[in-house]
């Protein structure tokens, strides 16, 4: 594994930042291609159980990033990793917020609101992709993993259970 180079990593979360329309989730597939394709700074393993940690632990959905920055460059990269994630959007809205509180009802406002649904969906199902991706290695994961997006889109099912069922899995040697 390469050295991390913190200024890079710095910028190229900040900008990410900036693209997480829908959440922290939405920019999963870049980040895991920056850290692990283009930089062999993680294996796809550690990006994904970094990923299932951070989502577990009570706190922000954002915690696995923190996670992320800790495992690549101790607390020196769990700092810039944060802010650099924090940040960005945290100075935007303020602005756009200004901007918006003087003209509620400009139309470019109206179509930004418009378009960001569409677009939030589509980077979460890639995300998805990629977690699974990471995380199935044989044909047992890739049924667990189906069988859970199949539970999630046509019950009513609390997700905890099913994360439950996969621990058990996991545990069990079963995947």
């Amino acid at each position: 594994m390469d050295e991390v180079d913190l200024v890079a990593l710095g910028l190229h979360f900040a900008l990410l930042s900036l693209m997480a329309i829908g959440g922290i989730s939405a920019i999963l597939p870049d980040m895991q291609r920056y850290l692990v394709e283009a930089h062999h700074w993680l294996s796809a393993t550690q990006f994904a159980d970094a990923y299932a940690l951070g989502q577990a632990a009570p706190g922000p959905n954002m915690m696995f990033v923190t996670l992320l920055g800790l495992q690549l460059a101790g607390w020196s990269g769990a700092i810039v990793a944060t802010l650099a994630m924090i940040a960005p959007p945290v100075l935007l809205t303020l602005a756009i917020t200004r901007l918006h509180a003087n003209n509620p009802e400009a139309p470019l406002g109206r179509a930004i609101r418009g378009g960001l649904g569409p677009i939030a969906i589509g980077l979460t199902l890639s995300s998805g992709w990629i977690l699974a991706h990471s995380a199935d290695h044989d044909w047992r994961g890739v049924v667990l993993t189906l069988a859970t997006a199949v539970l999630m889109l046509r019950t009513r099912l609390n997700p905890v259970w099913l994360i439950l069922v996969g621990a058990a899995a996991g545990m069990s040697g079963i995947i």
